[in-house]
């Protein structure tokens, strides 16, 4: 008879796989609560310590950890002298495990969840077990998720032209799952002690959508989120309508909600490939804040990602339908405005927990050949406190609030960044161009064209100015004041450029370089 060994904390469908085993010729051995569960349902079963002939101690942390377990996993069936050791010590071989682990990622996702805790729920015999079976997978079924009991009773009752290359597949994923289950733990102690860039850094992913193409329609893709994923992140956003995410979409969607996650007033940002075209804010109300974005790039918002930090209603809702949107995220929407939005079929409409903000990842991840780059995001808002006055004139208080706006925004441009805005809306934005002169005629010119110019009319710079056209181009075109980093070696030639012409200029000491 061949027996298999059963131990899960999760036990949903367990009676019934176990009484497939049973049903199949199948012996069954198991383990505390899961010897119960099988028990109870009136299954036979024979519990470890009977195998083992040593009592389970240690409150359950030693049970598995003994040697006519793990030899009767390991033992190769084709080894003439494996299986005559077995014979002489009496140990029966184990033909199928099926074990899933503590819910270690479960009790650390509680909150206020103290160590110890967190620490008696890293299973040690599981793994060992499962690594067994699978470095044996010729002859040994490893079954790790309860989505496959009924394909391998079907396997071992009808069987398959390649039944080896079937366990294979189970042992692979068995390593992956705990490959993925030490990457959480080594991980949560990892931030315990502090330690930002430790020597080894494994980043636990967990499947959640095939995409239909990538970056581009000849590009495979798919979407896996971290097994750890923040609240605030389109990992962990809910989607209530429409057709699934592109790539190109979550990229845009993950760029947006980093944007407004710096405003605590009403915000709406609207966003094109990795870009904002247009940010608006108000003191009070959502509804003046979106006419603000709108209006900042009528243009561009075609077919744009838009993000709004309160709750989406009748009325922004009816302005919303009149153009073309791909998503738009938002930490509600009300019945009507749902209602509304959701006559248009491809709309995609999320909602995310925007009280978690703050909680968000503190590293961001990109890969280049070979590698990956890891740093921690940009969330410094910078303060008027530390700003330093470095021209003749002194900018106003509503520049200084223009100013502090711009600068918010121009963290978020793809370099070299240029904003241009008022107090509580971008007017143009110059992105990504090789050259920051090129980027400041394009916010610029793109700002003249608005119909909202209004003072008072300022300037933002990701990193300082090498040249002091900029400043002059500026200057030329009515901008009243520019916040820039400052540190170039030519950074006087553009405070006098500044002061030619009148304008105030403020140096904040800190660069938002973005690429």
């Amino acid at each position: 008879m061949k027996n298999a060994l059963i131990s899960v904390s999760d036990k949903t469908g367990i009676v019934e796989f176990a009484q497939g085993l049973i049903d199949a010729g199948y012996s069954i051995i198991s383990t505390g609560g899961t010897y119960k569960k099988l028990e109870d349902a009136g299954l036979k079963v024979t519990e470890i310590d009977e195998v083992t002939g040593f009592p389970e101690i240690l409150d359950g942390r030693v049970k598995t950890l003994h040697p006519k377990v793990h030899a009767g996993l390991l033992a190769k069936r084709s080894n003439k002298q494996h299986m005559e050791t077995l014979k002489e010590l009496n140990i029966n071989t184990i033909d199928l495990v099926c074990v899933n682990l503590y819910p270690f990622k479960e009790t650390i996702s509680k909150e206020n969840v103290e160590l110890p805790d967190a620490i008696e729920q890293i299973d040690i015999g599981g793994p060992s077990m499962l690594r067994s079976a699978s470095k044996n997978f010729e002859s040994v079924y490893v079954v790790v998720d309860k989505d496959d009991y009924n394909s391998v009773l079907d396997e071992i009752n009808n069987g398959t032209e390649d039944e080896v290359a079937f366990r294979q597949k189970l042992a692979a994923k068995a390593f992956r799952h705990t490959a993925e289950y030490d990457g959480i733990i080594s991980n949560y102690l990892t931030n315990i002690a502090d330690i930002e860039f430790p020597e080894t850094k494994t980043i636990p992913l967990e499947f959640k959508q095939s995409l239909r193409y990538g970056e581009n329609s000849h590009q495979k893709a798919a979407f896996y989120k971290n097994s750890m994923a923040t609240d605030y992140s389109i990992a962990s956003a809910k989607q209530l309508h429409g057709k699934e995410l592109s790539y190109n979409n979550i990229r845009d969607a993950d760029a947006a909600i980093k944007i407004v996650s710096d405003f605590e007033e009403p915000c709406v940002v609207a966003l094109k490939h990795m870009n904002p075209c247009g940010i608006g804010i108000d003191d009070n109300d959502i509804y003046e804040a979106w006419k603000k974005a709108y209006a900042a790039d009528k243009i561009s918002i075609f077919g744009g990602i838009i993000v709004v930090n309160r709750e989406v209603d009748e009325k922004i809702a009816e302005e919303m339908h009149k153009i073309f949107l791909e998503i738009v995220i938002a930490p509600s929407f009300t019945d009507k405005a749902l209602e509304i939005l959701e006559s248009k079929k491809n709309i995609r409409l999320m909602t995310l927990d925007f009280s978690k903000a703050k909680q968000a990842d503190k590293f961001e991840y990109t890969s280049v050949l070979g590698g990956m780059l890891i740093q921690e995001r940009d969330t410094v808002i910078d303060s008027p406190d530390d700003f330093e006055v470095v021209t003749e004139k002194q900018p106003t208080e509503e520049e200084k609030k223009a100013l502090l706006f711009a600068q918010k925004v121009v963290k978020h441009v793809k370099s070299n960044a240029i904003t241009v805005t008022t107090t509580d809306m971008t007017l143009g934005i110059g992105a990504g161009q090789m050259n920051r002169i090129g980027s400041a005629k394009i916010a610029i010119e793109e700002a003249e064209e608005n119909d909202n110019i209004k003072k008072p009319f300022v300037m933002g710079s990701d990193a300082f100015f090498p040249m002091d056209d900029c400043v002059q181009f500026a200057a030329e075109h009515g901008i009243t004041a520019i916040i820039q980093p400052g540190g170039s070696i030519h950074d006087q030639d553009s405070i006098d450029m500044a002061n030619k012409y009148g304008i105030a200029m403020v140096c904040t000491g800190r660069r938002h370089f973005k690429h």
